[in-house]
């Protein structure tokens, strides 16, 4: 066999691996497509006017706390999806998962490519490791494979928000392997003669060409990187790292070789240190100016750093919302700090006696470092989607470890080649069937936050996520009952007081709603919201006055409240003798919001009751209709009018016969209808 058979059948091989790759990660994410918007989606692209428009999409306010906050390319991407579907989740997700995609195949290029070096040829080759003999296909396919279909990935492919991460990730590979190419294309030549200069080859120049563009996208990756997420800030020293490791030999050498590569790299610094001011602290969710102190955070992060990599290899269970606490328990702290200083350790040793090994645990710590470490992240003490890219390093040790057991079991190269490709493929299967699975979680806010809230009971802001899921789907006893959890551990919790209150009130608990909101009302005193949904609850029970009250107070906390000045004239409208008065809060609600469909319809109601102003109420009666055509009881009550004020018989039998439409099982309208269709002439 030639050589250049040999290199077409290696090529053919690295092309059969990377499709399986791909079709292995399109097979455990084929059900993700249907998943909804969860957790902070919401905030980022469902209630995000920015993404609305590619202009305003690049500079999102920045006191919003907002996911896509100071990463530019990952608000673009997004403004990109809602411009083809707008709030439906399938573009979206088929975004993530192309960019999740692309990632494995990255990965699968830097491994093969850095294995498949010719140590030897020469100093501009790889230098000899004990590394060079593993086969480069094999590795790379089970290295991206499992890495590809792991569970722990689908936080940053499945939840949205978070592609900023899966972005980060493929421009970090895209940025090494566009650096590995332009290296194993690397030319040196004969220095020229003093005061000459010596003509290159025509296919020296080309693979000096060749050298430059890979330099150039290299670079060009390391900007859509910094741009996509801060993460990225690392790339550009792993970079010179890999050079020291696996190209140049020694950091001086690199240096002297690459330095042009590596200023172009660093200069991609400027845009990120810009990109960080403008974000600010993102609403006090992050950065040294967040709600959370510094090194009681960075304490934390050691016993999450043993916890993430246990998941790497028992990724069980998985949870989106670890919290917000950074409460130091020393039975986890201290036994956290000695492990991951011994890890550290090793890591220095590694780099200066096995440097290949060194750079794969230099990575993970790299990359893991800006979310991990000193710099709170006053959201998330903890975060499954951080573990995206420092998951790599990890799976390819492990299958390098794999290899040589396999190799020294079964005293061959080729053997243990072919039983590693069986072993990964068959781990593969299982983590794929995991994946899948996990998938499923997101299927729906209530699926996703059961298992949320199962797996992290203590975490407050889960139960009341699935709390508030439950409501929304109309399960309100489940939804109380996770409310009452909340309440009962924080009783000053004012959004799941109100909503609690509110579960109660849909239930037809109206006592127990009004007791539950006047216990919110006397701890929230400043919260107008609390007194308006008092107040309704006030008026069921018949209390009118104390209802009136709460909405008086309502509107002294929060004038410009055209929902309680309505329901305030609703109170005064069915008390004798305050007709006028409830005119005057109609009329004052409606000058608030003119388009308030509910307020012309009880305006209407109250020029209804008054002597001589059935006109006024058909006209407040038709706005109501033009700005709600579907107000069923503005329909109803305008045929009234219209047969009240002796005409426009026709027009009432039309709105009798559309309130019948949207009230079928009224008995009282039908049978005035039929009366109306019986005199007809």
């Amino acid at each position: 066999m030639t050589a250049v058979q040999t290199q077409e059948q290696t090529d053919g091989n690295a092309a059969w691996a990377a499709g399986l790759v791909v079709a292995a990660g399109l097979a455990v994410y084929a059900g993700s497509f249907a998943g909804t918007f969860v957790f902070d989606d919401l905030s980022t692209i469902r209630f995000n006017p920015a993404i609305r428009s590619f202009a305003t999409a690049w500079h999102q306010p920045a006191g919003l706390g907002l996911t896509t906050n100071g990463r530019p390319l990952g608000a673009f991407s997004l403004a990109l999806n809602y411009a083809i579907s707008g709030t439906g989740v399938w573009s979206y997700h088929v975004f993530n998962v192309a960019i999740h995609l692309l990632a494995g195949l990255a990965l699968f290029g830097v491994v093969r490519r850095t294995l498949a070096g010719d140590p030897g040829a020469g100093r501009n080759k790889y230098p000899k490791t004990r590394y060079a003999e593993l086969p480069p296909v094999a590795i790379a396919f089970a290295s991206a494979l499992l890495w590809t279909v792991h569970p722990l990935q689908t936080e940053s492919v499945t939840y949205i928000g978070q592609r900023v991460e899966s972005m980060m990730g493929l421009f970090y590979l895209l940025t090494l392997y566009c650096f590995i190419r332009g290296v194993t294309g690397d030319c040196s030549f004969p220095a020229a003669e003093p005061g000459r200069r010596s003509p290159l080859p025509a296919g020296e120049k080309a693979a000096r060409r060749r050298r430059w563009f890979w330099f150039g996208l290299s670079c060009l990756a390391c900007l859509f990187g910094m741009l996509s997420k801060e993460v990225m800030v690392s790339a550009p020293l792993l970079v010179v790292l890999y050079d020291r490791t696996f190209v140049s030999g020694s950091f001086r050498e690199a240096w002297r070789r690459h330095r042009g590569i590596f200023a172009g790299l660093a200069a991609t610094w400027v845009p990120l240190a810009c990109a960080v001011v403008l974000a600010g602290n993102r609403g006090g969710t992050a950065g040294y100016g967040a709600n959370a102190v510094w090194w009681r955070y960075a304490l934390v992060q050691f016993p999450a750093i043993l916890h993430y990599l246990r998941l790497c290899f028992w990724p069980h269970p998985l949870v989106i919302d670890y919290g917000s606490s950074v409460a130091l328990q020393p039975g986890l702290v201290v036994p956290g700090v000695m492990a991951v200083a011994a890890l550290l350790a090793g890591v220095a040793v590694a780099l200066a006696r096995r440097p290949a090994l060194g750079f794969l645990g230099a990575a993970f710590f790299a990359i893991l470092a800006p979310s991990s470490s000193v710099v709170p992240i006053a959201t998330e003490t903890m975060a499954e989607h951080r573990m995206y890219l420092p998951l790599a390093p990890v799976v390819v040790l492990s299958v390098v470890a794999l290899y040589r057991g396999l190799q020294a079991v079964l005293a061959g190269g080729r053997r243990a080649a072919f039983a590693l490709l069986a072993v990964a493929s068959a781990a593969g299967c299982v983590l794929g069937i995991a994946t899948v699975e996990r998938n499923r979680d997101y299927s729906s806010d209530v699926a996703l936050w059961t298992v949320t809230a199962q797996s992290r009971p203590g975490n407050m802001r889960a139960v009341i996520s699935l709390a508030y899921s439950l409501q929304l789907a109309g399960r309100f006893e489940e939804a109380v009952r996770q409310y009452q959890i909340v309440v009962k551990i924080q009783p000053d919790y004012l959004t799941a007081q109100e909503n609690l209150a509110n579960c109660l009130a849909r239930l037809g608990r109206v006592g127990e709603a009004a007791a539950q909101y006047e216990t919110a009302a006397r701890e929230h005193p400043d919260s107008a919201k609390i007194r308006y949904s008092l107040g309704n609850v006030l008026g069921q029970l018949g209390r009118r006055t104390e209802a009136a009250d709460s909405y008086r107070e309502a509107l002294r906390l929060e004038p410009d409240f055209p929902e309680a000045h309505c329901n305030l004239g609703n109170v005064l409208a069915a008390t004798p003798g305050r007709l006028n008065d409830a005119i005057a809060q109609y009329r004052e609600a409606l000058r608030q919001r003119p388009d308030y469909a509910e307020a012309h319809y009880h305006l209407g109601n109250a020029w209804y009751v008054a002597p001589g102003r059935l006109n006024d109420a058909v006209a407040e009666y038709r706005e109501a209709l033009r700005l709600r055509p579907d107000y069923a009881e503005a329909h109803y009550n305008l045929a009234a009018a219209l047969l009240g004020a002796g005409g426009g018989v026709a027009e009432a039998r039309a709105h009798l016969e559309a309130f019948l439409r949207l009230r079928p099982d009224n008995e009282a309208a039908r049978q005035i209808l039929t009366k109306l269709q019986a005199s007809r002439p």
